[in-house]
């Protein structure tokens, strides 16, 4: 029983620092490199798609368990200590008063232009090989 505590904790933990990167990204002392992968970490873990569509067996959940998890680990690293404490707070306050995770279209439209991204990516790769 104490492993699930464990994980529950653990998910309460990620979900309370990814909104915490949402108050760190425009604190005043944060650095700009730390705000630049706040920004990038927030809109992807709001964003109502993912770079790895969850249908795909296995590999559509990998984003959500380890890449996301690493991400907002790695933002938080880069925070100073008390930008870091102040956005928690801010974030548990947050978290408190509302009902829902927020979504952030910003993070659906840059999930969408990596898509498209590939598609023409891979599309060019087809053209060159199919022409030899």
């Amino acid at each position: 029983m104490t492993f699930l505590r464990d994980v529950r904790n653990w998910a309460r933990r990620i979900k309370t620092d990814a909104v915490a990167l949402w108050f760190a990204r425009s604190h005043p002392h944060t650095p700009w490199y730390a705000k630049a992968l706040a920004i990038f970490v927030v809109a992807y873990a709001l964003s109502p798609i993912d770079l790895i569509p969850d249908f795909i067996p296995v590999l559509g959940y990998v984003d959500d368990v380890i890449l996301l998890p690493l991400l907002i680990w790695l933002a938080v690293q880069m925070l100073p200590a008390d930008v870091l404490r102040e956005s928690r707070q801010q974030a548990q306050k947050w978290l408190q008063q509302s009902e829902g995770k927020p979504r952030v279209i910003a993070g659906a439209v840059m999930i969408l232009v990596v898509w498209v991204a590939l598609a023409a990516g891979f599309a060019w790769w087809l053209k060159d090989y199919l022409a030899r």
